[in-house]
């Protein structure tokens, strides 16, 4: 008898998904669970040796995974991410954008840039801007033509999810690079999922935003408002953090997977061009 953690509630079996930033956080969450609900899934990622852990670890648990190095922002990386894959698979069914960053490093320092506007740094600007905003331009530019024909052999089409945020959705206070790359990516889903559908293409475009999540990106928030409250403490700024959730709790990256594979699956056939809003309330307010 299977126990409650290990239940089934979609069924991927056969079909095939890519999940960019598949190394950690969230991307990694989401391959472990597209795995147990019985999809092959290529993870995708610059972090190769955590991305090699988590794939051998998805094949002994008994899934389906593998590793593939990606730079989102680097077509050519792409074309042979997807070429390989068709290959290798025959078929992509699944499309996840999920790697991002929130600030990039100034390459004098190797450090983390501030990512105020009067001391954004041009080269801080190119890199969130590549990685969240072109990174899903090109996932998506590229992987259509294979997810279109199998769109045209499911009965409910083939899916891209976005990670965009609910920096996406109303302002950060403390990145609004963040912001305006995530918001750029709330409205290319929606416009996406019209062409395609247009088009005739049966590709549902869906995106989610997540609140505040307990994972490495989350913990940067944590310092930058720590920094812009002006006492450095970081357990302070995650407690006031805490309590824009009405729901009492931060997010949890198995959160947020468990939203992306119900958009995958069948169960959300009749959704394209939405935003699906996880964030324990942070919104409502």
């Amino acid at each position: 008898m299977q126990t409650p953690s290990t239940v089934q509630l979609y069924d991927l079996s056969g079909k095939v998904a890519i999940v960019t930033g598949g190394s950690s956080g969230i991307g990694e969450e989401t391959a472990r669970v597209f795995a147990r609900h019985g999809a092959s899934v290529v993870l995708c990622d610059l972090q190769d040796e955590l991305g090699l852990a988590v794939a051998s670890e998805i094949v002994t648990a008994g899934g389906k995974g593998e590793y593939r190095h990606l730079d989102v922002t680097q077509e050519d990386e792409w074309t042979s991410l997807v070429d390989d894959v068709e290959a290798k698979y025959g078929r992509i069914d699944v499309l996840c954008n999920i790697a991002g960053i929130s600030r990039g490093i100034d390459p004098a320092t190797g450090k983390r840039t501030s990512m105020d506007l009067p001391g954004l740094l041009l080269d801080s600007w190119n890199q969130v801007m590549a990685v969240n905003s072109t990174g899903v331009f090109l996932g998506t530019k590229l992987a259509v033509p294979s997810l279109r024909e199998r769109g045209r052999a499911s009965p409910h089409g083939s899916a891209i999810i976005n990670l965009a945020s609910v920096a996406g959705l109303v302002g950060s206070q403390l990145d609004p690079l963040y912001s305006m790359t995530k918001g750029g990516v709330t409205l290319f889903t929606k416009s996406a999922a019209l062409e395609f559908a247009r088009k005739g293409y049966r590709i549902r475009v869906n995106s989610i935003h997540p609140g505040v999540i307990q994972t490495d990106m989350g913990q940067q928030t944590f310092v930058s408002r720590a920094r812009n409250i002006g006492t450095n403490d970081v357990d302070e700024a995650r407690q006031i953090a805490l309590l824009t959730h009405p729901i009492g709790r931060l997010g949890t990256p198995t959160d947020i997977a468990k939203g992306i594979v119900f958009l995958a699956s069948d169960d959300a056939a009749f959704m394209t061009g939405s935003g699906l809003v996880i964030d324990g309330g942070l919104t409502a307010q």
